[in-house]
């Protein structure tokens, strides 16, 4: 999945990322990690089925482990998908969307005996439904391209208590945030009020409900296709699609994996042509 031409624009990335130690190199060099890594996010194979041209299993994922708990997966994916191209209105697109977790998603290690089973799914971003286990992600996007920010909760959690968290951390990597773009499961007078203390307009639909709907951007509105198609491309990854790690860190970092890969494989493919 790494061509020559992404490899040279994401190396200088990574290694402003990772944190540089003295000792040996590792054995496994670091574009072969991450092309197990999108290997691993692509097809959904288990890890112990990883073919052995990556190096062993248990290296690659521990390695993984590594760099989600150090944070340079999430440096990294803030490197890739730093500077997001806006057009005259600096628009941010919010949505979200629930994956189902398989059954081995499960069962990760409670921190302390008195924590109950639910409380620690919930910790770990899982939710139970009648369908059974979900997580929900929630991406702030610039375009079907870049994602800006990125959270998993689980997944019967409702969307419009989300927004306020997004916009802080959307904020911090954008200059200036003209329109919050968003469907109607973000309307409420909470959640304009947010977008109206970073000074964006909120560009949401009123609920059935509401009994003085706000008019509504309808050009703006339409925008939020985008970030409908940036979640179609990151579904097209096998591992997000449905969640199988245990530990929502370790889902989050192949989720920064996969939209960093998309922002630069646009990025790339662009400069190309």
């Amino acid at each position: 999945m790494i061509t020559d031409g992404l490899w040279a624009a994401m190396e200088p990335l990574v290694n402003q990322a990772k944190r540089h130690r003295g000792g040996h190199p590792p054995v496994l060099p670091d574009r072969m990690f991450f092309e197990a890594q999108l290997y691993l996010a692509r097809t959904g194979v288990p890890l112990r089925d990883l073919p052995g041209e990556f190096g062993a299993w248990d290296a690659v994922y521990n390695r993984f482990r590594r760099w989600v708990a150090s944070g340079a997966l999430e440096r990294q994916f803030e490197s890739m998908t730093a500077d997001p191209q806006f057009g005259a209105v600096r628009r941010v697109l919010v949505d979200s969307t629930d994956v189902r977790a398989h059954r081995h998603a499960a069962g990760a290690a409670r921190k302390t005996k008195h924590l109950g089973a639910a409380t620690s799914a919930r910790r770990q971003g899982l939710g139970r439904s009648r369908g059974g286990l979900t997580s929900k992600i929630i991406v702030t996007a610039a375009d079907e391209d870049t994602a800006i920010a990125v959270d998993v909760r689980p997944g019967r959690a409702h969307d419009a208590p989300l927004l306020k968290p997004m916009l802080r951390r959307a904020a911090a990597r954008v200059e200036a945030i003209d329109q919050v773009v968003g469907d109607k499961a973000f309307d409420g007078a909470a959640q304009r009020r947010a977008c109206a203390a970073i000074g964006a307009e909120a560009v949401i639909p009123a609920k059935a409900n509401r009994v003085d709907p706000e008019p509504l951007d309808e050009a703006a509105n339409r925008e939020r296709n985008r970030v409908e198609r940036l979640f179609a491309k990151l579904k097209e990854f096998r591992r997000v699609a449905t969640r199988y790690e245990k530990l929502k860190a370790t889902f989050l970092g192949m989720i920064h994996l996969a939209l960093g890969f998309i922002r630069l494989r646009a990025k790339t493919n662009v400069n190309r042509a």
